[in-house]
């Protein structure tokens, strides 16, 4: 029965990522709370590679996704990163995390979580380095951020620290990558069950052309960087080469057309070109690098969960980490959705923007954050489907189209 077949894929690989995914929604949560942005932007400042490596290295563990790490970039260009930074750190951002990184160890080996941050930090100091070379008037640093448009956490006892840190790691961050993260799934359990072995079989006597394909395939589709990793496995058990696999692994989650378009916006086409370019360039050698130079032993799937289709056997603990993240998906995405609509507020001091720019829930997140920020605000409730910005309070408007700027978007007139 292919529907069988089908959840016992499906349910199998979520089994094996779901404790890896819950710890890296903890460190994120963490790394959120714990530790201040002005600190990492007094590091991304000036000319040369050492802001480059540094902005690529702080970007490496952080979880969000091509078009969540948007405004955290423009927000760190306005404290004070160059241009040259803030590509280097839209490059490695996307492409892993810390959850990614934990759940592509439970799934797919320790060989490919080593080589997916290393391919990261390469490709975004390529992508930094040629923005450097070729646009030099970048290097300048953006518009110091004000103090009243950073969440300030320094004031909170540890406890409360904590607690927020939980709150943004199993809430707000589920809210931003799980709709991401369940596609992959499905996505996967649908190749592992519908696409024949004999399609891969065609495709793995030409890695190049089959890394292309990938790369046309994956750009379009978009799938953040944890979701990615079930696609890669699927790919594998079809009879792909680990290094195809690689390049649905960083391609998938680095570029897709709504940030494309949003990045040439606000960094300008030159920059957005050399970021296209090192995503799609460091995929492939990395991938051709994989195939040629490394054991295909050392990339055999660690849990191989999508392979076993009718005899799939299931740990408490792994069950129990499904269930919750599964809870936690069901909150976000009906829950915290009804909540957000159905704020039981006056009417007397409310005014609606409609905001340019968002993508994703993290995107909601961030301006919702920057406009609750300003003196005088109420309430705030930031709308993604219909991109509005429905602000209770007595604060002037120019202070909000100030906050949704500084945030990375713009109000419309």
């Amino acid at each position: 029965m292919n529907l069988l077949h089908l959840w016992n894929s499906f349910a199998a690989i979520l089994n094996e990522m779901s404790p890896y995914i819950l710890l890296g929604f903890l460190i994120a949560g963490l790394l959120h709370v714990f530790v201040d942005p002005r600190t990492m932007s007094r590091h991304l400042s000036g000319r040369g590679l050492r802001p480059v490596i540094k902005a690529a290295l702080l970007g490496i563990p952080l979880p969000l996704c091509s078009c969540g790490v948007l405004p955290t970039a423009v927000s760190l260009r306005r404290q004070g990163a160059s241009k040259a930074a803030a590509t280097s750190f839209l490059i490695a951002t996307p492409q892993t995390g810390v959850d990614s990184i934990a759940a592509t160890w439970s799934l797919l080996g320790l060989p490919f979580a080593v080589i997916r941050p290393v391919a990261a930090l390469v490709g975004a100091v390529v992508g930094g380095g040629a923005v450097a070379a070729l646009d030099p008037s970048g290097s300048a640093a953006g518009r110091s951020l004000g103090e009243e448009a950073r969440e300030d956490y320094s004031g909170l006892s540890f406890g409360r620290k904590l607690i927020a840190a939980v709150r943004y790691g199993l809430v707000d961050m589920v809210a931003s990558v799980g709709k991401w993260l369940v596609i992959g799934l499905v996505v996967a359990a649908l190749i592992t069950v519908f696409v024949p072995d004999s399609f891969f079989t065609a495709l793995s006597g030409h890695p190049l052309l089959a890394m292309l394909a990938v790369v046309a395939i994956a750009v379009p589709m978009y799938v953040c960087a944890t979701g990615s990793i079930p696609i890669a496995l699927s790919l594998i058990l079809k009879g792909l080469s680990p290094g195809i696999a690689f390049v649905m692994l960083m391609a998938g989650p680095a570029a897709n057309f709504a940030s494309i378009i949003i990045l040439s916006r606000t960094q300008g086409r030159r920059a957005t070109a050399i970021y296209v370019g090192s995503v799609v360039v460091t995929a492939v050698a990395f991938g051709l690098l994989i195939d040629t130079l490394l054991p295909a032993s050392w990339f055999i799937p660690a849990g191989g969960a999508a392979a076993g289709c009718c005899h799939v056997t299931f740990g408490l603990f792994d069950t129990l980490c499904s269930v919750l993240l599964a809870g936690l998906l069901a909150y976000t995405l009906l829950f915290r959705k009804h909540n957000h609509h159905h704020h039981n507020i006056t009417e007397e001091m409310k005014k609606t923007y409609q905001v340019k720019g968002m993508a994703c829930n993290h995107c909601r997140s961030t301006v919702e954050k920057q406009i609750a920020a300003l003196p005088g605000v109420v309430s705030v409730t930031v709308d993604l489907p219909s991109a509005t910005a429905t602000v209770e309070g007595d604060v002037p408007a120019e202070a909000v189209v100030n906050a949704v700027r500084l945030a990375g978007f713009e109000i419309e007139n």
